[in-house]
């Protein structure tokens, strides 16, 4: 499902951000990427949904190498990806529906097969009551699963989230990590970047830990409930 081989970036300004990563996932696997500030977490997932490219190594996605996708076909490869940010990055003048909907607008879908999804995605995440509201009107962790709802209304096999409890307190945190373990137990892959280790080893999932760009850490947990 994803692999990394000796996957390195390097940025124009000489910047390396990660080092020879190895490691792999399987299909429906949950893992937890953390590390320092700068570790290189935003540009590992980066380099999965193609937003950037490896300077040396491979990065092989649904086993696909990534360094062999034409621009093109980005915006083709990237619909089997949800990816979930920090800041949300709702459209605040648009409806819940609204902003759940757009990437199956995007992609061509017809009227009736949009809204059966989005609807589905919205029931998922608990906020089918709120589809004729506005973002602004959300607390921050609703506003955030609408943010998952829209990641994942294109029934993706792979999730990607970037410290997408940032902006929250525990408990909200913990909610919304339990949105992705309801995905994971589908079958699908997700793999989230944090730094909130308490949380993470609560959860009992995978954990790979990034430093100055370089992997130094491979941890399978068991479930501790």
């Amino acid at each position: 499902m994803i692999k990394f081989l000796q996957a390195s970036k390097r940025y124009p300004s000489g910047h390396d951000a990660l080092l020879n990563v190895n490691f792999e996932m399987q299909q429906g696997e949950m893992a937890f990427l953390t590390g320092h500030s700068g570790a290189g977490k935003s540009t590992l997932l980066k380099l999965i949904a193609l937003i950037e490219r490896t300077s040396r190594g491979q990065v092989i996605i649904n086993g696909e190498n990534t360094s062999k996708v034409k621009a093109r076909r980005i915006p083709y490869f990237r619909r089997n990806i949800g990816i979930i940010f920090q800041d949300h990055q709702l459209l605040f003048d648009r409806t819940v529906y609204d902003n759940v909907a757009l990437p199956l607008i995007i992609s061509g879908q017809p009227p009736r097969e949009i809204a059966r999804r989005t609807r589905a995605a919205l029931d998922k995440v608990g906020l089918l009551k709120r589809e004729k509201s506005y973002p602004i009107t959300l607390s921050g962790g609703e506003q955030q699963r609408v943010g998952i709802a829209r990641a994942v209304v294109n029934k993706p096999s792979l999730l990607l989230a970037d410290e997408p409890t940032g902006n929250l307190d525990p408990e909200l945190s913990w909610e919304i990590m339990q949105v992705f373990e309801q995905f994971r137990q589908v079958g699908v892959t997700v793999m989230v970047a944090s730094h909130d280790l308490d949380m993470i080893k609560r959860l009992g999932h995978r954990i790979l830990v990034l430093k100055d760009g370089q992997l130094i850490g491979d941890t399978a947990q068991t479930d501790q409930g």
